[in-house]
């Protein structure tokens, strides 16, 4: 099969590689859309793992084959698969803390190589724990393009649970990505206002189209007035950072009112740093949460958001590429412009 293979020095190459054997337990999985995600793009641009691997996480494609004692999926089947599940007894999944969990670290899928995910391959093995609790049929009609967003819609959706937006919270999203968007999307659906900054018009113009009542660029000097004219002076209720960039931390306490809860979302890497007043954090009673990969307690639920069309993911598609040009997807996820939000990647072309 082909496959997109990391070689280290930020260097991916489309090569030949063996199809992954399974085991009992296991499924093998054809590969028809992988969404291109930021902590793939981070782990090949800064060199964070040892080659050579093949990522690719956000997967959605046909169980090919399944091994001896699988009995809930068979070929032809239609699935999305996570490349996470937690064990569910130890100490951090008892607290419901499952990103933190020594099995959840482990990645369950792999179309060769150390396991990392496997998506930029035409075929995935999927571990037998995976399987078991890691796995949702596609229903009729969805796209394997949609349906490839129901891991990052976790994601999003666990964030979204931890900062609890009520009907009529202002609540400001900075970030317009695609990740941004899914975050506006999901607050106005709890009855929340948004408003939400990107340094691009063309993304302010999609966070409007779903649902934004403000959408602003983060340097923009009206930024601070917007927030305290829809909030009777006080300041945003919520905060979302849903992207990572010098000072936007600062901004999301500036912007926000006394006692207001702050999500840091894409705060992923040990060398951002960040310098906020303690005052502001202990006097003003903010409330600093970070949230980070999916949860397994959501699975479905993301999932039915994704299947129903509740919300409108596959809009946030701009870009589809075979998998023999992957570079050219990957340089422009990296380096994103105007016309560009999520990029996906169809293995089968």
């Amino acid at each position: 099969m082909r496959a997109a293979v990391y070689r280290g020095s930020q260097r991916v190459e489309v090569e030949s590689v063996p199809v992954p054997e399974i085991g009992a337990g296991e499924i093998l999985v054809r590969v028809e859309s992988c969404g291109i995600c930021p902590t793939d793009l981070k782990k090949i641009a800064y060199d964070l793992l040892t080659p050579p691997r093949i990522y690719g996480h956000e997967t959605a494609g046909v169980v090919a084959q399944v091994g001896a004692g699988v009995a809930r999926f068979v070929p032809g089947d239609r699935v999305i698969a996570f490349h996470h599940i937690p064990c569910g007894a130890c100490f951090y999944c008892q607290r419901k803390l499952y990103a933190q969990c020594s099995v959840y670290k482990k990645t369950g899928i792999t179309a060769g190589f150390e396991p990392a995910g496997g998506g930029f391959a035409q075929y995935v093995r999927v571990m037998d724990w995976i399987v078991e609790r890691g796995v949702e049929i596609i229903p009729p009609g969805v796209s394997f393009d949609q349906a490839c967003f129901v891991e990052p819609v976790n994601t999003c959706l666990k964030g979204i649970k931890q900062l609890d937006p009520q009907p009529g919270d202002v609540v400001a999203v900075l970030g317009q990505g695609p990740i941004g968007l899914i975050f506006t999307m999901m607050a106005v659906r709890c009855g929340a206002r948004v408003v939400a900054t990107d340094a691009m018009a063309s993304r302010r113009a999609q966070a409007l189209k779903f649902g934004a009542e403000r959408a602003l660029h983060p340097r923009q000097s009206e930024f601070n007035a917007v927030v305290k004219s829809m909030t009777g002076g006080r300041g945003a209720d919520l905060v979302i950072v849903a992207a990572s960039a010098r000072g936007i931390v600062e901004q999301s306490v500036a912007c926000s009112r006394p006692g207001a809860r702050i999500l840091l979302f894409a705060q992923t890497s040990d060398q951002e740093r960040v310098e906020v007043s303690g005052a502001d954090i202990c006097m003003g009673e903010r409330s600093l949460l970070g949230s980070y990969s999916a949860c397994v307690d959501l699975q479905k639920e993301s999932a039915d958001l994704v299947f129903s069309g509740a919300l409108r993911v596959e809009e946030l598609v701009t870009h589809r590429f075979p998998l023999n040009e992957i570079h050219l997807g990957i340089e422009r996820a990296l380096h994103p412009d105007e016309v560009s939000l999520k990029i996906v990647v169809q293995p089968q072309r």
